[in-house]
């Protein structure tokens, strides 16, 4: 598991692993990265489902509700085809836009 820290936003990726063992290292490792804005890079799965994704709401709500970020990155399955409370973006600039404006909404108190 790879964490690219940039400011207060940590970039997660894994090359050549199963998506359970990913999730499963990714819970591991929360604890260390739990203060920060989450970004989970997808790109590394070529064969990803809408089902494969669901298995990342838990660790996004418990992250959300804590009031930090924490977005998906995958071309390979549309935010409507998933739940609106989990956030997927198709590139990892989206993903850093919607970091930034969901902590200026924070800022704001919105």
């Amino acid at each position: 598991m790879i964490f690219d820290k940039d400011g207060t936003t940590t970039i997660v990726f894994q090359e050549n692993i199963a998506l359970t063992k990913f999730l499963e290292n990714l819970k591991g490792a929360y604890s260390k990265i739990k203060n920060d804005n989450i970004i989970v890079n997808l790109f590394s799965f070529s064969e990803l489902t809408s089902g494969d994704v669901l298995e990342f709401l838990q660790l996004s709500e418990t992250h959300r509700s804590a009031g930090k970020s924490f977005v998906l990155v995958t071309n390979r399955v549309g935010y409507d085809e998933v739940p609106e409370n989990i956030i997927v973006v198709p590139t990892l600039q989206e993903a850093r836009d919607l970091v930034e404006m969901e902590e200026i909404e924070r800022d704001l108190d919105l």
